[in-house]
């Protein structure tokens, strides 16, 4: 299915010294299938290449730092609306339990679900409405005499809360469950336009602008040493070569040439960064409370268990009601949406074809099915797909399938040995919030590269554009000041709503989705001849290249035998509506003949 795994001296990281003046680091996968290398001219691996084993380890490694900061910043969040207090060491149980479950959900994904190169994590759509459930349904934590209770009685009223959460993320994961494998998420797919990913895909990363900035203020000087070190290695110096001494047998020391930061320039930054800070931390130089200090976390390094396995129930059995399922639905939905948008971003830099129907509703249900594990087990969250890691695929130009699962049984080990995990807390925010910045970067000029195929000459293509993007921001941001804005006088409708409309992404994706299929407009004019060239293939499912990226990675041979296959929705024979997919584009005339 896949190509051999490279040797160290001829993959990316290490070209043998020859006479060439520019020694080759293309791996030797790309050079025997150039159509691996679709939608990016530089990558080096693409998604059904297998680099070494050594770094397979150095680029999932990237991915973990890169989600490690957002995805413990939920249980973070939440432990305070848990009545835990803060040497309450429970509170590390739930660091190591989400990075612990994040690992699982990666790996099942990448190997089963919509099988591309994609992290899954906490997701933050899930806080608000957790928020809402804590606050609704229980006493207030101010209120409760945690002082006279005993232990016993503390651990109740923290747990009790934490079960009712559990209970709404698993059961309003089943919709999810549902609307993936039933395949009523590849019907969508047959409206969705470039003018409607554009604006979706565009806004997961403008959104997230004022995470970066507000991280980022905490020492604007660490942050922009960063950003200029992530800037220069990714681009100025991607290229550049250092010999390094290699012993070989039979041969003994040999001259190697590494580029280490074609693919390592975000591990390089971090790790740079971080010891500097680390050293100011040290001598004094940053003052007390300074964001930049490694020293800020070390209380919750101290309260991680060394070893600890998380499973199902630890809080004891899951509770639900109606007002916290609908609640958490909200958050679903809004998961969804995104996630149909990150598999296009996905596909596309990582060298993928356009995923076909089967894989994207396999993809969805296979997240649902995510959510309610991550809400048996007691994170605190529902997991998704991470759109920032999607850039880091563009950054260190390594697209393999392979990477992140080795980067997903990195997050399993970091979250059995809670130290371990525990201890990258300490990288400092203004670090993350340059990451942030590059991977948002990278997102939304994925978003934009979309627009290739329509025409930008049209004054009906710029509206829907432009007032989708504009009205994207502006909406939410003003949700977010009037959360009171919305009163139905039922508050689970109140709260659904609220949730959308503080996304950007469903707010624009859905005003690009309304506008483009409402307005009328030709087929080439909207860009739907160009995309049908791209996504036919692949949603009938006959080319090689789109059966190796997503059929299963085993039985298929049994699966090709079984005809009645065809019709089961998340099955890779499925053949989804491809009849009905741009139905118009047949009466399309392209130099005088019917397409």
């Amino acid at each position: 299915m896949s190509t051999p795994a490279p040797s160290p001296p001829d993959g990316p990281l290490l070209a043998r010294k020859s006479s060439s003046s520019s020694p080759s680091v293309a791996p030797p996968a790309l050079a025997k299938d150039p159509e691996c290398k679709k939608g990016s001219s530089d990558l080096l691996y693409a998604i059904e290449d297998n680099p070494s084993w050594c770094e397979c380890i150095i680029f999932g490694f990237q991915h973990y730092l890169a989600m490690v900061g957002g995805t413990i910043s939920i249980p973070i969040i939440v432990s305070s609306y848990l009545c835990l207090e803060e040497s309450n060491p429970a509170r590390g149980v739930l660091v190591s339990t989400i990075i612990f479950m994040s690992g699982i959900i990666t790996f099942l994904q990448a190997t089963f679900g919509v099988r591309l190169p994609i992290i899954q994590g906490g997701n933050f759509a899930y806080v608000i409405p957790t928020i809402a459930v804590l606050t609704t349904a229980f006493e207030p934590c101010k209120d409760l005499p945690l002082a006279s209770m005993t232990e016993a009685e503390r651990e109740e009223a923290w747990q009790v809360r934490m079960r009712e959460v559990q209970g709404s993320i698993a059961v309003s994961a089943l919709f999810q469950v549902m609307v993936g494998f039933t395949g009523v998420i590849g019907l969508l797919l047959t409206w969705i336009t470039p003018l409607s990913i554009v604006p979706t895909v565009t806004l997961v990363g403008l959104s997230l602008f004022e995470v970066a900035s507000k991280q980022g203020s905490g020492h604007w000087g660490i942050y922009l040493l960063t950003v200029g070190l992530l800037i220069i290695m990714s681009q100025h110096m991607r290229d550049v070569s250092v010999p390094v001494p290699f012993y070989e047998r039979g041969k003994g020391f040999v001259t190697l040439r590494c580029q280490p930061f074609r693919t390592t320039s975000l591990l390089i930054a971090i790790l740079i960064t971080w010891v500097l800070c680390a050293i100011l931390t040290m001598s004094g130089a940053l003052p007390e409370g300074s964001a930049a200090r490694t020293d800020l976390t070390t209380p919750m390094v101290a309260r991680a268990p060394w070893f600890y396995v998380p499973y199902p129930g630890q809080f004891g059995m899951p509770t639900a009601s109606v007002a916290g399922t609908l609640g958490m639905l909200a958050a679903v939905l809004a998961s969804i949406i995104e996630s149909v948008g990150d598999y296009y971003a996905c596909a596309r830099i990582s060298g993928a074809p356009m995923p076909p129907t089967h894989a994207i509703n396999r993809g969805i249900g296979t997240e649902g099915i995510g959510c309610m594990i991550a809400g048996l087990w007691g994170t605190g969250s529902g997991t998704t797909s991470y759109s920032g890691n999607i850039g880091i695929l563009g950054i260190t130009k390594v697209g393999s399938r392979r990477v992140v699962q080795v980067s997903a049984i990195i997050m399993i080990v970091c979250g059995v040995f809670g130290k371990m995990g525990a201890f990258f807390v300490t990288i400092p925010e203004p670090i993350i919030a340059a990451v942030f910045t590059i991977k948002f970067a990278m997102i939304t000029a994925m978003g934009i590269s979309t627009l290739q195929f329509v025409d930008l000459s049209s004054s009906r293509n710029l509206f829907v554009l432009g007032f989708s993007i504009f009205f994207g921001l502006s909406l939410p941001k003003w949700m977010q000041e009037h959360g009171d804005a919305i009163s139905t006088g039922a508050p689970l409708l109140d709260q659904t709503i609220q949730v959308l409309l503080q996304t950007s992404m469903f707010v624009g994706g859905f005003l690009g989705f309304l506008l483009d299929n409402t307005i009328p407009g030709t087929d080439e004019e909207r860009g739907l001849v160009a995309w049908k060239g791209k996504i036919q293939t692949s949603a009938e499912g006959g080319d090689d290249l789109v059966n190796r990226c997503y059929d299963m990675p085993f039985g298929m041979s049994v699966i090709k035998r079984a005809k009645w296959l065809r019709y089961i929705p998340f099955c890779p024979r499925y053949k989804g509506f491809s009849k009905d997919i741009l139905p118009s584009c047949r009466k399309t005339k392209m130099n005088g003949t019917s397409t």
